[in-house]
């Protein structure tokens, strides 16, 4: 079969998580006979190919490029629906003819694309890789810096977080104030559903911006009806979207694979030759990951016999890439060390005492940490959900309050203070699932959605 996977970005300028996951189980399609394309996007602002539609190849994977420099959107609403990409995403589709789709990401294509795909009755799957379907942050992160589980009745809490975050209302001074202060965010958010029925005002540029938050949620869950299953890798994922009334009959739980093979030279349990702890991040430099959390923590350990080594592009954010510098300047041994070929994941993940992934959002399983326990690194992590089921606290690695600076120091201080445990947790950190075992049981989802679909075309 001809098999479509629709991804936000991709290799080679982008390869975390969600690119990876994409990645792996294209290729590992394409060993079982299948054909595998994919279907990405150049996002705004990043150089392009200069035409909408461009062709590449990576890694034996044909991919179609949607160039969004040429199509930059102008309203909020652009981000989750996008009519006017619908003629391009439909050409696309016709031209690569796919027995099935299967949604990676959302983002940059939208929810325009399942559109494209029922039209053109292309049967279609989806893996839930965060929460965009939810959430308009895709992280369920507050304006407030706490964490939610949805929109609530009106979505009040969808507008406070578009007030603080939006560029489109940057520009009317009369809010200005209020948008610098939480609890004033909130009163304004509350009002603005009543405000703009008052005359005057119920056809004007504000209600359309209200209107395209709070209608959100009810668009995407009507387009989401187009997946006839969707694949949610963590517990708290598909509790999150059931909770959302997002088709539970249609959720399916199913751990992610990683490709084994990637690391399959270092699987062993360490053994801790020397007392120097080596503490280790890998993935985006961003705020939501908690970049600053680790090296403000790192800080304050009370030894000499530590290092920080952080791997991840420099250039995600530049302002907060520079405050990251400033921070590590006040300590000792502490490198950053940008990127490294996927192929030396497992070398890296050996070089650790402990892996560090202090992020502040719910996280999906990131692949790094499943990594992480497959070559036997303990690991510290967020206690937050979507990380939280893999890691048992002082069993294979420790886990941590959110934003806590002081809980975070305090574990990695008992790892210092305890090198032993390293090989202790080393033992216990364990992660056996390959990519082709994972591959095989969406094989089986592919199979019954195409058995379905077939019979309903049989009945028309």
């Amino acid at each position: 079969m001809k098999i479509l996977f629709p991804v936000h970005v991709f290799f080679p300028k982008h390869f975390y998580g969600t690119e990876t996951y994409t990645l792996e189980l294209a290729k590992t399609m394409k060993s079982f006979g299948h054909e595998a394309v994919i279907l990405t996007a150049t996002p705004y602002g990043e150089a392009g190919a200069g035409r909408i539609h461009s062709k590449y190849e990576y890694d034996g994977l044909p991919v179609h490029c949607i160039d969004l420099n040429l199509k930059p959107h102008n309203r909020f609403r652009q981000t989750y629906h996008r009519p006017d990409l619908y003629p391009v995403l439909q050409n696309i589709v016709s031209e690569i003819g796919p027995d099935i789709a299967h949604v990676a990401h959302l983002i940059n294509h939208t929810s325009t694309l399942l559109e494209a795909l029922k039209e053109a009755q292309i049967p279609t799957v989806a893996t839930l890789t965060d929460f965009f379907g939810i959430c308009f942050n895709h992280k369920l992160e507050c304006y407030d810096d706490s964490l939610c589980l949805g929109p609530n009745k009106k979505s009040t809490n969808c507008l406070c977080c578009y007030l603080r975050e939006s560029e489109e209302v940057s520009s009317w001074k009369i809010l200005a104030p209020f948008l610098r202060n939480n609890i004033l965010v909130s009163l304004v958010s509350r009002s603005l559903p009543y405000l703009t029925k008052l005359p005057g005002l119920h056809k004007g540029s504000l209600s359309g911006h209200v209107l395209d938050v709070t209608c959100r949620i009810n668009i995407l869950r009507d387009l989401y009806g187009i997946y006839q299953c969707m694949v949610a890798p963590t517990d708290f994922l598909y509790e999150v979207y059931v909770a959302n009334h997002f088709y539970p009959d249609r959720l399916k739980k199913i751990n992610f694979g990683i490709n084994l093979n990637l690391v399959k030279d270092y699987q062993k349990p360490r053994k801790k030759t020397d007392s120097l702890i080596r503490f280790g991040f890998i993935g985006q430099i961003s705020a939501h990951k908690g970049v600053d959390l680790l090296i403000n923590a790192y800080l304050r350990i009370k030894s000499d016999m530590i290092s920080l080594t952080i791997y991840g592009s420099p250039d995600q954010d530049s302002s907060y890439m520079d405050e990251l510098l400033r921070l590590s300047s006040r300590g000792n041994h502490i490198e950053f060390k940008g990127t490294f070929p996927r192929e030396e994941l497992g070398a890296r993940l050996s070089e650790m005492d402990a892996l560090v992934i202090p992020s502040r959002w719910y996280e999906n399983s990131p692949l790094v940490l499943l990594y992480a326990l497959a070559t036997r690194t303990p690991v510290i992590v967020t206690d937050v959900k979507g990380m939280s089921e893999f890691v048992r606290d002082g069993f294979n690695g420790y886990t941590f309050q959110k934003n806590s600076v002081d809980h975070l120091t305090e574990v990695m201080q008992r790892i210092v203070d305890d090198p032993s445990s390293v090989e202790r947790f080393s033992q216990n950190a364990v992660y056996k699932k390959d990519v082709s075992d994972y591959a095989r049981e969406i094989l089986e989802i592919y199979e019954a959605t195409l058995a379905r679909q077939s019979g309903v075309l049989q009945d028309q």
